[in-house]
């Protein structure tokens, strides 16, 4: 049985994500190659999850976050229910699934 072998050309975004980050960030000039590249994948998912949301929702979810100072407790019950909306829209679920079998190579049991 033949496999199908999927070639895919990466995004000029990519290249311009690494090259950007490699110049603002020195720690970024020590990282081989290849695993900034796999970062900027990892970016890449995130942005198109992080893109579900409407322009208003990433703005309020920005604020929320910027506001909650890495401690939920800082927030109104109203706003941490808020909070979780707009993470449950992102589906970080989804975006871990995707991740783990963009680089684990193993087939995904989730279609």
């Amino acid at each position: 049985m033949l496999r199908r072998i999927e070639i895919r050309m990466r995004s000029p975004l990519l290249n311009v994500l690494v090259a950007t980050g490699a110049q603002r960030l020195p720690l970024l000039r020590r990282l081989p190659l290849a695993r900034l590249v796999l970062l900027a994948e990892v970016v890449m998912l995130a942005k198109a999850h992080y893109e579900r949301l409407s322009p208003a929702e990433r703005r309020r979810l920005v604020l929320l976050v910027r506001d909650a100072r890495g401690r939920p407790a800082n927030l109104s019950a109203r706003d941490r229910g808020e909070l979780e909306r707009l993470i449950a829209k992102v589906e970080p679920s989804a975006f871990l699934r995707a991740a783990v079998a963009r680089f684990s190579g193993a087939p995904s049991r989730h279609a």
